[in-house]
């Protein structure tokens, strides 16, 4: 059976021939972090050749997660974009489209966008109030020790407890400072966790979840702790990110079941980079994880580079099987 290659729209019957040049000093200029999974029954098939055999596919548009914040580099791209850099790699990992709903085998779904940092802890509102209840309490506290070394000096006799203090004013004082640091102390909590909730919810959508579990359980001063602190330095970056997830097709239409079959997360900071000319090479770079498990967050150097598309040919027609 011949099964004609085509697209969904019919803007990708053709499909471009690109070629990621890398200068040959391969500087590396940002970290790309990758982390792919499979199902336990998903299984590529081998030719004899040792190559893979070709499964066939169809977009599906996801969500564009992009922030509020104007950004060029990342609003100028649309999922037609998105999808046409994703399918040249696909296609070398012989992963074809088609527009024949009888032999589509996956659905996979793009979603790309950026992720927004949370502001930092020290300039929030509940840390800046914990410390002026601090500064408060220490005023406070100097207060007192000077009323006592009044005392001392006058001869009089020290009280063992500052509630048996003459000085109503600085009792009250007292009272004022404790419970304003224990108001700031729960607001502090209260937005820790908070945090802790944001960055779990950014682990999980760049493919950190598996490190971030791990570290979770570790005490501090460890290297799993120590861990932590650097990929919550990376969690709490803005970033950008690509997130492809392929289900099975046909179970889809036919039992209207979803079944996922694999998935492939990559990120790279936002900072001094240009997600429209970075993407080709980070989708380059992912591709080796697409259709497999990556066990874990991937660490991958981007080289310095450029993306040159090449002259449009049509893929003509290849055997079903």
């Amino acid at each position: 059976m011949k099964t004609t290659l085509s697209f969904v729209p019919r803007f990708f019957l053709l499909i471009c021939c690109a070629a990621l040049l890398v200068s040959p000093s391969l500087r590396a200029v940002e970290v790309e972090a990758i982390a792919s999974k499979t199902a336990k029954d998903y299984v590529r098939k081998k030719l004899p050749d040792g190559t893979y055999q070709v499964e066939t596919y169809t977009f599906g548009k996801g969500d564009n997660l992009s922030g509020a914040r104007v950004d060029e580099t990342a609003d100028s791209l649309d999922f037609m974009d998105v999808a046409r850099a994703v399918s040249v790699p696909l296609a070398e990992k012989q992963y074809i489209p088609t527009q024949d709903p009888k032999t589509t085998n996956e659905l996979i779904m793009v979603y790309w966008g950026t992720t927004r940092a949370p502001e930092y802890a020290t300039e929030s509102n509940s840390h800046q109030l914990a410390q002026q209840a601090n500064d408060m309490q220490q005023r406070s506290l100097q207060n007192l020790t000077a009323e006592y070394h009044a005392i001392a000096v006058g001869g009089g006799e020290i009280p063992t407890r500052p509630d048996s203090l003459n000085s109503m004013a600085q009792k009250q004082a007292q009272a004022e400072s404790d419970n304003a640091v224990l108001a700031a102390n729960i607001g502090v909590q209260a937005e820790n966790q908070r945090r802790e909730d944001t960055d779990m919810k950014t682990a999980t959508l760049l493919g950190y979840d598996s490190w971030w579990v791990s570290a979770n359980a570790a005490m501090d001063g460890t290297a799993m702790a120590r861990r932590k602190a650097d990929m919550r330095a990376e969690l709490e970056e803005d970033r950008y990110f690509v997130v492809l997830t392929a289900f099975d097709y046909q179970k889809l239409v036919k039992d209207k079941k979803s079944k996922f079959l694999w998935e492939v997360r990559f990120s790279i900071r936002e900072h001094g980079t240009q997600f429209d000319k970075r993407l080709p090479a980070m989708i380059a770079l992912a591709s080796d994880f697409f259709g497999r498990n990556s066990k874990g967050l991937k660490h991958v150097v981007v080289p310095e580079g450029k993306v040159e598309i090449g002259p449009v040919e049509s893929l003509g027609e290849v055997s079903g099987k």
